[in-house]
């Protein structure tokens, strides 16, 4: 559905009204920083709204201070909304949550603006799903203005237009509602708990092999490494430092950046979210010629390099990608480049993606793993024709698991549309609710 066109399609005895109209708005300006004079509070937060539909006090707030001018004008209460009034995405802006249970205490923070029902023409569970429903709520991505970050102006929240039903019907549409999401969040989580136990059964599988090996017959030997136990007796016990070399990146100026067609890709953290089904690095942003390589130092790591993150909290998520040509990485990532001769590459990736880098990595704020560290891990490698036999039946085994986790994905997303669809079409009358009354 277009923008707006479904306020010329509500139904007999609907409206659509400026947010003006119907309900009280106001933006808070209320922040984390504690002020000596000021009363103790909760703070809402933007994270608060942004990761939960619902405000109850379970959440965890966080504790700040206001004054009490502060407290009266944006504290929360019952049926109350919130919504995001910045985001770093245009069109990811105006989220919701409804106010489901409060204290005196709780006041709606900084980034975030406070809506609040007239209680003779909105109900603040109906204004929620309004909020909700992507046809509505793109007045506010559309209004949203910025650059690197954006913002809704206070007077776009006002004027943004709502359905409007009689307040029977809003609350019949909330209570609909409540039941139909809940029932889907329910499949959903469901399905959410099959890939949790297909991740579990892959990982086992593959640790297994490579750790145990093919033959369950095969005589083992204590490794040595405690958490690895035993592995076959003709095996060897190594540490990662004696598969391959390992070098980081280079310092990439921002004044370099931005170029496509040099000859060397560059590769940022940022680009170990995207790769091809065998994790193959083959698209970036950036490029450099070799003699800016040569000027800013940077190594030139050839195809097959097995690259990562070794600084900041991306490296705890384990992305292990290959160079698919000759790059340049940056100073935040490490290259290993393998002996061939002594293991084949993509057993070192599989075995690379077993570490557990929090255990491994230099405390602090700001986690790192440097050359010695990552090198140091000690490892069970097999001839290298038996790691090539146990990539081929794990190319198998995976396949049939990845298989059904593409499935259950699939099942996710269409659940998902599904969910987003129904508050839709139910908030702007398309569908009758009264049909499907408890």
């Amino acid at each position: 559905m277009s923008f707006l066109e479904w306020a010329d399609k509500l139904p007999a005895g609907w409206e659509a009204k400026p947010l003006r109209s119907t309900v009280d708005y106001v933006v808070s300006n209320v922040d984390k920083v504690p002020v000596e004079d000021e009363v103790p509070v909760r703070l809402c937060n933007y994270t608060d709204v942004y990761n939960n539909e619902f405000i109850t006090l379970a959440l965890d707030f966080m504790q700040a201070t206001a004054s009490e001018k502060e407290i009266a004008k944006f504290g929360l209460r019952v049926n109350d909304v919130a919504i995001t009034k910045d985001s770093e995405s245009w069109d990811d802006i105006g989220v919701p949550a409804l106010v489901r249970e409060t204290a005196s205490d709780l006041v709606c923070g900084y980034h975030l603006a406070l809506l609040r029902p007239h209680q003779q023409k909105m109900e603040g569970a109906f204004l929620f799903r309004c909020l909700q429903a992507k046809p509505v709520r793109v007045q506010l991505e559309l209004a949203a203005n910025g650059v690197t970050r954006f913002g809704i102006p206070k007077s776009e929240i006002g004027a943004m237009t709502l359905p409007v039903p009689s307040l029977q019907q809003q609350r019949s549409i909330a209570d609909y509602l409540d039941r139909e999401t809940a029932r889907l969040d329910a499949l959903v989580a469901a399905k959410e708990r099959v890939l949790r136990l297909l991740a579990e059964k892959r990982r086992a599988l593959i640790t297994r092999a490579v750790t145990r090996g093919l033959d369950p017959r095969a005589p083992l030997r204590d490794s040595g490494i405690p958490w690895l136990g035993e592995i076959p007796a003709h095996w060897t016990s190594t540490r990662l430092r004696f598969l391959g070399r390992f070098k980081g990146g280079a310092g990439f100026p921002h004044e370099d950046q931005g170029l496509r067609d040099e000859a060397l890709p560059f590769f940022k953290v940022k680009d170990l979210s995207q790769s091809d089904q065998g994790f193959v690095l083959i698209d970036t942003d950036n490029s450099i010629s070799f003699s800016t390589a040569a000027r800013l130092r940077a190594f030139v790591f050839p195809a097959g390099t097995i690259v990562f993150a070794k600084v900041g909290a991306a490296l705890l998520l384990s992305r292990f990608r290959v160079l698919g040509s000759t790059a340049c990485i940056d100073n935040n990532m490490m290259g290993f480049m393998v002996h061939e001769a002594v293991v084949d590459r993509d057993f070192a990736l599989t075995i690379m993606r077993l570490v557990n880098f929090s255990e491994v990595v230099n405390p602090g704020a700001v986690p790192s793993l440097n050359e010695e560290q990552i090198g140091d891990q000690p490892v069970a490698l097999p001839p290298l024709r038996e790691q090539r036999e146990i990539l081929a039946r794990l190319s198998t085994a995976t396949t049939e698991l990845d298989a059904v986790r593409l499935c259950t994905e699939h099942t996710i997303a269409l659940l998902k549309e599904r969910r987003a669809a129904l508050i839709a079409a139910a908030v702007t009358g398309q569908i009758d609710v009264g049909e499907f009354a408890a």
